[in-house]
């Protein structure tokens, strides 16, 4: 990782950091201006990241509930930008044909963690392992899509401190 900070010369009148990170799997430039006017242009080349780094008037929370067969599963997302996770998942079976289930877990944490979510995923039902962990992913699919979704009735940020 490569981080260089200058002071902009006078006629800017602004602060600039770049911080850029390349490995055989990312190519990350990212460069702010304290002094910016909140400007900003976001390019991942993952659509849905690009609107995830954006939340001005997104929804912010989301929730779904998702059955399948016996399985019910139940995930609550908070775009607030402060990582917590809870799951509340059981699954007897250590794997789904050569898949170990636990790797579920480890998956989600990452995922909270690195997009800086609160999340938390609660299984009311099931016992088909398959069942249940496709419940997890489609309710958690469902409720990042209500929670990144623009709501017109917002301007901004949907905090009380007007930053996520």
């Amino acid at each position: 990782m490569v981080v260089r900070a200058r002071r902009a010369p006078a006629r800017h009148g602004g602060r600039t950091a770049t911080v850029t990170r390349g490995t055989a799997e990312t190519d990350i430039r990212v460069t702010l201006n304290l002094d910016g006017r909140g400007r900003h242009e976001i390019e991942t080349g993952v659509p849905f990241l690009n609107h995830m780094l954006d939340k001005a008037g997104i929804r912010r929370f989301g929730e779904a509930t998702v059955p399948l067969d016996e399985a019910l599963v139940t995930t609550v997302v908070d775009l607030s930008g402060r990582p917590f996770f809870v799951y509340d998942v059981r699954i007897e079976q250590a794997k789904i044909g050569l898949f170990d289930v636990e790797l579920i877990h480890d998956f989600l944490l990452a995922f909270t963690n690195q997009a800086a979510l609160n999340l938390h995923v609660r299984m009311a039902s099931g016992r088909n392992p398959h069942h249940v962990v496709e419940a997890v992913f489609k309710s958690l699919a469902r409720a990042l899509d209500f929670a990144t979704q623009r709501d017109p009735r917002l301007s901004g940020v949907l905090s009380t401190k007007g930053s996520l």
